[in-house]
């Protein structure tokens, strides 16, 4: 039997020999490994966490004490060790187990948790409430030095400094977010070299002093003046300003270190930081050699480590958009790409090396990426964010108040829109619909297929105003992409197929399913006009009102929540216009966060597949 396998919770680990911990850290790295190879998942930053996890619950008394992850993406060692072993080959997939921390999966974890920089601000509160109870539990905020690029994290910082609770702080320092950490900061925390040239000016200043007459006095004040000429140069200065106690950097992969580094700030009552040191992909040379690639992996083959191809026959969306943003950067220098820490993930990565000049990462910073795209459209340019629509939501009073009060040309390329897939609730982009469409001067549109996405980010980007294009995750269709990118008539739908019984209103993703079901039902007898949408805001009014009064019977699709979305919108035109007697049938998500699982199962749970449209569709017209 394994080591792991006498894991059923941190009170094992506990009580195993210190000689037996780096077997299970061997262990607990192929299991990660493994599961991910079959299921997909964030390898890398779980791999870098191993040690310094053991050496958490090691320490440590969950769910006494709290342990909030930041992002969670790095947990799964956590979940292994904490009662999930047996579960731990359904992570990721449809009614599995999550691939982030959750209440409701286990008490050991303390907090939901799947967006940057959060854990300091969540585990300050949990501080505040231990307090207000008389508890002497312990609170950790385990926060990746990626997500120390992030505003709230510093909001916290700030916050928790003045506090100054008994608090622990661990910045796990892999110089990497998804990609490489950029900004001021990264670079702070980055000096590495400091220390080497720290102990060499001690070491040859001491040689020098003992081999003078006051050598002696002189090194014992150059003794007390130490940790202040260390400040300077590292960052412990940083986080003691903000009112933390500061110790590291320290080797995050010692175990015996780390386990000591615990046991000491565990006696602490005041907020303390510690600094470690990691490997992100820590113990998988594939991953060691790519972390950026194994961060967020799909299924691979665990030997080679080779990525398994998708399914799907066309090229992906992000792709597309990536090259359509090349394509129209060579024609138009206005043109300026931004991405919030993902270059690779947004297709941006061939714009960053075509302009270099053009393209700015500004870390996990929603809030600042989109107001710093504001300042360059009142200056002239022709800003595109791209980002995913999940992450947008952290950005909205910014969209709001600083580029659509404005009036400003700022582009939104908002990818993931839809389901995602295995990351779950956290990641899907349910509800940029309804968070955007009701901002003043904001153009949106989504495609139906990966040739049309092009046409819209031309068309977007000519308005000279405000503009978001919603584009799903995954594949295209394979449709012939045009050479030459026009923008396309502002508030325009476009009719695919005239019928008689009713009128479909397909936006972007849902658009070739709408076909499909319009294909079977036509053999039903049920003969629908279909109608791809393109158009959130402004709508096709002209169109839509002339459906509605020649069908009397409306249906809309769309892949974002019902409240508040394109559907929505539709019935807001038609009480404007005086149909209320319309019937209208609003196929979308309903009020409740969708699971984890494959984008096909997802949308089949839904009933937004075409089997599931179709029957929506047939009953509801068999009660007209």
């Amino acid at each position: 039997m394994s080591i792991l396998e006498k894991i059923d919770s941190p009170e094992d680990v506990k009580r195993l020999a210190s000689s037996r911990l780096p077997e299970l850290a061997a262990e607990l790295r192929r299991v990660i490994i493994q599961t991910c190879a079959a299921n997909g998942g964030h390898l890398a930053p779980s791999l870098g966490v191993v040690e310094l996890t053991i050496a958490l619950h090691r320490v440590f008394t969950t769910p006494a004490d709290k342990i909030v992850w930041d992002v969670g993406h790095q947990a799964y060692a956590h979940k292994l060790l904490t009662g999930r072993r047996d579960d731990f080959a359904s992570l990721r997939t449809l009614n599995g187990i999550s691939g982030f921390p959750k209440r409701h999966e286990s008490p050991h974890d303390a907090f939901d948790v799947g967006h940057s920089s959060t854990s300091i601000s969540a585990a300050t509160g949990f501080a505040v409430a231990r307090d207000l109870d008389g508890r002497r539990d312990k609170v950790l905020a385990v926060i990746g030095d990626g997500s120390m690029t992030g505003g709230i994290a510093y909001e916290a910082i700030n916050h928790a400094g003045e506090l100054n609770k008994d608090l622990i702080v661990i910045l796990n320092d892999n110089e990497m977010s998804i990609a490489e950490n950029v900004g001021a900061i990264s670079t702070f925390l980055s000096r590495t070299s400091s220390s080497e040239f720290l102990h060499r000016f001690k070491k040859n200043t001491e040689l020098f002093l003992k081999r003078t007459d006051m050598g002696g006095h002189v090194l014992q004040l150059a003794k007390k003046v130490e940790e202040s000429f260390k400040g300077l140069f590292t960052p412990g200065m940083l986080f003691e300003a903000f009112g933390f106690e500061y110790i590291g950097p320290i080797d995050g992969h010692d175990l015996p270190m780390l386990i000591e580094t615990m046991e000491r700030v565990k006696s602490f009552e005041n907020a303390v930081l510690v600094h470690v040191l990691t490997k992100k992909g820590k113990g998988y040379k594939p991953a060691e050699k790519n972390p950026a690639l194994y961060h967020g992996v799909g299924p691979f083959d665990a030997e080679t480590g080779k990525i398994l191809k998708g399914k799907g026959g066309g090229t992906s969306y992000t792709a597309v958009f990536g090259a359509a943003i090349c394509k129209l950067a060579a024609e138009d220098e206005r043109i300026v790409a931004i991405t919030a820490a993902m270059p690779d993930g947004t297709g941006l990565s061939g714009f960053s090396k075509e302009f270099p000049e053009r393209f700015y990462d500004v870390g996990i910073a929603e809030q600042h990426g989109v107001t710093f795209a504001a300042g360059l459209a009142a200056g002239g340019y022709r800003p595109v964010f791209a980002v995913y629509s999940s992450f947008l939501q952290r950005a909205y009073d910014q969209v709001c108040h600083d580029v659509c009060l404005q009036n400003l040309p700022v582009t939104f390329a908002i990818d993931r829109c839809g389901v995602v897939g295995n990351d779950g609730p956290t990641h899907h982009g349910a509800f940029d619909i309804s968070y955007l469409r009701h901002l003043p001067n904001l153009t949106m549109m989504a495609p139906k297929d990966e040739n049309e996405l092009q046409h819209m980010l031309a068309t977007a980007i000519n308005l000279g105003t405000p503009a978001a294009i919603r584009y799903p995750r995954g594949n295209g269709y394979g449709v012939p992409l045009d050479q030459m990118l026009e923008s396309l008539p502002v508030g325009r739908a476009e009719l695919l197929r005239a019928g008689n019984s009713a009128a479909v209103l397909a936006l972007g993703a849902m658009v070739y399913p709408a076909l499909d079901s319009a294909a079977v039902l036509d053999v039903e007898g049920i003969e629908l006009t279909v109608v791809n949408a393109r158009f959130v805001k402004p709508l096709d009014e002209a169109l839509i009102v002339a459906l509605a009064e020649k069908h009397g019977i409306l249906i809309t699709i769309e892949e974002n929540a019902l409240q508040g979305g394109f559907g929505s919108a539709v019935l807001e035109l038609l009480e404007q216009r005086g149909l209320g007697g319309v019937r209208v049938l609003r196929l979308g998500y309903p009020d409740s966060y969708i699971p984890q699982g494959e984008q096909s199962e997802l949308r089949a749970m839904m009933g937004l597949d075409s089997g599931g449209i179709t029957s929506s569709i047939r009953t509801f017209l068999s009660h007209q």
